[in-house]
């Protein structure tokens, strides 16, 4: 009777939903993040996207202590160590120019992990300034590329599976990119 455990698919599923609850949670705590940053409060009375984002995170019952540690990492307070925001410069596949800006506690760990999904994608990770002067800073701090690049599908298709990749990383806060990509 190959195939009919019970253990088997109970742990499978609960598998598959502890996936999806982490999803949530890291994009949560990302969001909290960024809204403490952006604040500079980590009140939710002071902080009226901060208290939006807590009220989403509880609906999705995400434990005290994580949307706590988020508020840390935002507030500089992570695990008793600094958090940085970096900024790094790199190609992905095709040549396509990327700024990708981390908020993170270790920079080694954030740097290896870039590195990794980077050139596991075909890309690579530059040094300062290698990838930056194809960008113009607008008066947000937001970057665009001075002149964008155009891709085919196929080319597109492995660009968005790239930032996808990246996005995925807790400390990834923001990427630009220097193609076009509706």
């Amino acid at each position: 009777m190959a195939g009919h455990s019970k253990w088997s698919n109970i742990k499978n599923k609960k598998a598959a939903t502890d996936a999806k609850k982490g999803k949530v949670f890291s994009r949560l705590a990302k969001l909290i993040r960024v809204a403490v940053k952006e604040g500079k409060s980590g009140d939710p009375k002071q902080n009226s996207s901060l208290r939006l984002l807590l009220d989403k995170a509880s609906s999705a019952n995400m434990p005290k202590n994580k949307i706590q540690r988020a508020i840390d990492c935002g507030l500089g307070k992570g695990k008793g160590a600094n958090v940085k925001e970096i900024k790094y410069e790199g190609y992905g596949p095709d040549g396509v120019a990327l700024i990708i800006v981390t908020l993170t506690d270790n920079v080694n760990r954030t740097s290896s992990e870039i590195r990794f999904i980077l050139s596991k994608a075909g890309g690579s990770l530059g040094g300062p300034g290698s990838a930056s002067f194809l960008f113009k800073r607008t008066s947000s701090g937001e970057y665009t590329p001075t002149i964008p690049m155009k891709l085919d599908d196929n080319q597109k298709k492995k660009i968005e599976k790239l930032l996808e990749s990246l996005r995925n990383l807790d400390e990834v806060e923001d990427i630009y990119c220097s193609a076009e990509i509706d």
